[in-house]
C-alpha cells in the first residue's frame, strides 16, 4: 500500500512538473506568436487548462509535504497536548472541507461535461476534474495527517 501510495505520489509531481513547463511553454509561444500578429488561440486553451490541473496538483504536493503557509501565532504558547488535539481538529475540519470541495466538484464536473473550448475539442469538466482528483488526494493525505497526529500524540502522551 505504501509503495502504491509513494507511486501515486511520485507521478502526481511528474505530471505537475511536465504540465506546468508545457503551460510556460505555451503561454511564451503564444506571445512570441502574437508580436508576430499570429494568433493560435488554442494556446491560450490549453495553458488554462494546464493551468488548472497544476495549480490544484501543486496544491495536493505543497500539503501533503507540509508547505503550504500555517499560522500558529496562538497555538504555539499553548500545553504541548492541546496544540497536539488544535491541530487534530483542524485537519477534521479540513477533511470536511475536502470532502465537500470533492462533492460539489463532481456535481460541476456533471454539469460541465457538454461545454467544450472554444479553439480545441476537449470537454471542460477534464477541467473541473482536476478539482475532484486534487481534493480526493488532499483528502487521502489528510487522513495520513490526522493518523500520524494520532499516533505522534499517544507516543508522546505515553511517556509523559
Amino acid at each position: 500500500m505504501r509503495n502504491l501510495y509513494r507511486s501515486l505520489c511520485k507521478a502526481e509531481m511528474v505530471i505537475c512538473g511536465v504540465g506546468f513547463i508545457f503551460l510556460v511553454a505555451f503561454v511564451f509561444m503564444s506571445a512570441i506568436l502574437r508580436f508576430f500578429r499570429i494568433s493560435m488561440s488554442w494556446n491560450i486553451d490549453l495553458a488554462m487548462f494546464l493551468l488548472a490541473w497544476t495549480a490544484f496538483l501543486g496544491a495536493d504536493i505543497a500539503w501533503r509535504s507540509g508547505q503550504l503557509v500555517g499560522v500558529d501565532l496562538i497555538t504555539r504558547n499553548l500545553p504541548q497536548g492541546l496544540q497536539k488535539i488544535i491541530e487534530i481538529l483542524l485537519y477534521g475540519v479540513i477533511f470536511c472541507a475536502l470532502v465537500l470541495i470533492i462533492i460539489f466538484g463532481i456535481k460541476l464536473a456533471i454539469t460541465e461535461r457538454i461545454r467544450t473550448y472554444q479553439s480545441i475539442p476537449i470537454p471542460y469538466s477534464l477541467v473541473t476534474l482536476s478539482i475532484v482528483v486534487a481534493g480526493s488526494s488532499m483528502a487521502f493525505s489528510t487522513i495520513l495527517k490526522i493518523r500520524r497526529s494520532i499516533i505522534n500524540f499517544n507516543k508522546k502522551g505515553a511517556s509523559a
